[in-house]
């Protein structure tokens, strides 16, 4: 998941003495090719690494929302 994702990678940077100018960088490295690209293509993409995390976290969550819901919906049809 997303959230546990970020959360690692918050804790990884805390632990080292990493430059903050890589962290979106290498955060956008580490995150599904999907959501990278919805948010780099979105009308007002993220510019902090907090707004990156927050908007990744809010995608992950409302497409694995949608998933169940799909999910739910073929159980229903069979």
């Amino acid at each position: 998941m997303m959230e546990e994702f970020v959360q690692e990678f918050r804790r990884a940077i805390r632990e080292s003495r990493y430059e903050r100018r890589l962290l979106v960088k290498d955060f956008k490295r580490g995150i599904s090719g999907a959501i990278r690209r919805k948010l780099m293509k979105a009308e007002k993409p993220p510019t902090s690494i907090e707004q990156w995390y927050e908007h990744a976290i809010n995608l992950d969550r409302h497409w694995r929302k949608s998933k169940r819901k799909k999910k739910r919906m073929r159980g229903q049809w069979n």
